[in-house]
């Protein structure tokens, strides 16, 4: 399992400054006051490689932190009881789904959107991440931050 995302709380200015250039860009294009990933990027003086290169990988604390609603974004095959069989990783770990949003299949695959309650979670939430990306019918499962 060497190949698990592990995660570190690290103090804002022990972080290099296109690292906080990122999470500047993602906090724009999250609030609408950057419309485009080149608009944030301009803005935030990085380039748009960069914020790439780093957007899954830094986010603020209290985005993770148990008792607050996360929002998962999976891209599932087209199929028939792809999403039923996401349910049951939440449910069997106490994840309270708030929220399930999708779009219509394009190229074999949809993109739907679960918040859930995080208070009462049984693990760690990269676990239930790492669970989600495991179930079956699942191309690819992040947070969106």
């Amino acid at each position: 399992m060497g190949n698990q995302p592990k995660f570190f709380v690290v103090e804002e200015t022990a972080l290099p400054e296109v690292f906080l250039k990122v999470a500047e860009a993602k906090r724009l294009l999250s609030t609408g006051e950057a419309a485009t990933v080149n608009d944030a990027a301009r803005i935030t003086g990085i380039s748009r490689s960069a914020f790439y290169k780093y957007r899954d990988a830094i986010f603020p604390f209290r985005q993770l932190m148990g008792g607050r609603v996360v929002t998962f974004q999976l891209l599932l095959q087209d199929e028939v009881g792809a999403l039923f069989k996401l349910l049951p990783v939440f449910v069997d770990h106490k994840a309270n789904i708030q929220t399930i949003n999708s779009i219509v299949p394009t190229n074999g695959c949809a993109v739907v959107t679960i918040s859930a309650e995080t208070i009462n979670l049984t693990l760690p939430i990269e676990e239930l991440l790492q669970l989600l990306r495991r179930t079956p019918g699942v191309v690819k499962a992040e947070i969106l931050m």
